[in-house]
């Protein structure tokens, strides 16, 4: 509880937050939104100058030393600690073997964190089973994101880097959270840039009204509208009390995947505008609608500041796009990327009043959705360009592995993240799903399904969607 002793300024949440809090309100496992994280190197690691470096990259990262308060209405508000004084913890799996390993480290992922003015990040630097050293971090959502996270452990690489060898440059400064935050909260506060982004949802959404597209077929949409004794019902109820969740991940080979990057360069396509055009078209194939929409993220992180000040900064909207039969792959991707660009224009706006203004305009029931799952592209890897976020230390020759980790708990039925691994620069599809709802066998047959709808869409961009769902 906010007290006397509590002399920080306080900041009430960002909308990025809220989305997080409301998640964790009504969630019966706590940690729902931890983030389970860990970046190994096949190199001699100086543990205490690793721990220096711990310490330091804290001290350059507001939003890790953020602690939350609650007044006594029950409103919540944030401050920055001064620094960072527990000790860094470190555990030696060497002797273990990696399943375990694996195992302990999603138990510390499924471990809540004691919200209440303390501290909302956990760091163990850790040897593992195959001699890789380096860190496991446990984040929560509300304080970090994952472009964020990968900001901060590649501070702490390279301050490591600059303490070690000699001629090493040492890195820029990070962003000031607080001074990103200030610049967020005067947009909430009803500046005339969130009044033209609530004209511009809000007109959206009375358009036309969208319809569910479920990753088993029509058959979830068609038992709804039974069960509630309307043929023109758009939407399911998608809730469910058990949150029970696990990843799976399926890893696209490093050939394959320079390929879709490749026809992105040559054709000037952003990958999120192919991956929704695979995921939109697998829905489209087997619910036989031309009207699909998919839950995509926003990282809303284009500006330096933005980049590198921390923080959670994700936003979520639908994209919806309606693509005919006719149309060819190419045409498809103009749209999306046409929808996706107007997301990006207004993507300050909050999710959750476009949610609820939604429910209320169509009259529709708490946890009744069209979007049968959300969408994450994640771009940014160590070897990415330097001058992404004026990193010192070129990592395209460290050998290195990252790792993520379930928490064991998810809000909604299903999310898809797809990233670049650290090795190859391959794909990784990384499902989290509610167990009780959707099985690895199911994921495994929608991951093919998408696999053989992209490449046979790059290979023939200019074939009509028609003709690419009939012959996959």
């Amino acid at each position: 509880m906010i007290n006397e002793m509590t002399e920080k300024k306080l900041y009430p949440l960002t909308y990025a937050q809220k989305l997080h809090f409301f998640t964790l309100r009504y969630c019966p496992k706590k940690q729902v939104l931890n983030i389970g994280t860990s970046l190994t190197i096949k190199e001699d690691i100086n543990f205490d100058i690793l721990k220096e470096s711990i310490y330091e990259a804290y001290s350059r990262c507001e939003s890790m030393r953020l602690r939350f308060v609650t007044d006594s209405e029950g409103n919540v508000f944030q401050y920055v600690a001064d620094k960072e004084e527990r000790d860094i913890e470190f555990f030696d799996f060497s002797s273990w073997r990696m399943e375990d390993a694996e195992a302990k480290m999603r138990e510390w992922t499924e471990t809540p964190f004691d919200r209440e003015d303390k501290p909302l990040n956990r760091i163990v630097m850790i040897i593992t089973p195959d001699n890789y050293k380096g860190i496991y971090l446990l984040v929560d959502h509300m304080t970090m994101d994952a472009q964020s996270l990968i900001v901060f452990m590649k501070d702490i690489i390279e301050i490591y880097c600059h303490k070690r060898y000699e001629g090493v440059e040492y890195p820029q400064n990070m962003a000031s959270y607080i001074n990103q935050l200030e610049k967020d909260l005067e947009y909430e506060a009803g500046s005339k840039f969130k009044e033209r982004d609530r004209v511009f949802f809000e007109k959206l959404i009375e358009m036309s009204e969208p319809i569910y597209n479920d990753i088993n077929g029509i058959e979830r949409l068609l038992e709804e509208r039974h069960k509630r004794g309307d043929d023109s019902v758009r939407n399911v109820t998608n809730v469910s009390d058990n949150v029970d969740a696990n990843i799976t991940v399926f890893s696209l080979e490093a050939e394959p995947s320079h390929r879709l990057i490749e026809f992105c360069e040559n054709n000037k396509v952003p990958m999120v505008c192919l991956l929704i055009m695979g995921l939109r078209t697998y829905l489209q194939k087997f619910n036989y609608q031309d009207d699909v929409s998919i839950m995509s993220t926003v990282a809303r992180r284009a500006t330096i500041s933005e980049k590198k000040s921390g923080g959670t900064r994700v936003h979520c909207f639908p994209c919806r796009t309606i693509v005919n039969k006719e149309e060819t792959f190419m045409e498809g991707i103009e749209k999306i990327r046409e929808a996706q660009n107007n997301l990006f224009r207004h993507a300050n706006y909050n999710p959750v009043e476009y949610l609820n203004y939604r429910t209320s305009f169509y009259n529709n029931e708490p946890g009744q959705t069209y979007e049968p799952l959300s969408l994450t592209y994640q771009p940014l890897t160590m070897k990415d360009v330097k001058q992404r976020t004026g990193q010192t230390i070129d990592f395209s020759g460290i050998d290195y592995k990252t790792n993520w980790y379930s928490n064991g708990a998810c809000a909604h039925t299903l999310y898809l993240t797809v990233m670049h691994r650290s090795n190859d620069n391959g794909l990784n599809f990384s499902f989290e799903y509610k167990t009780g709802r959707v099985t690895p066998e199911k994921l495994e047959y929608m991951y093919y399904y998408i696999c053989k709808i992209l490449f046979e869409g790059i290979k023939n961009p200019y074939k009509s969607i028609g003709e690419i769902i009939e012959s996959v």
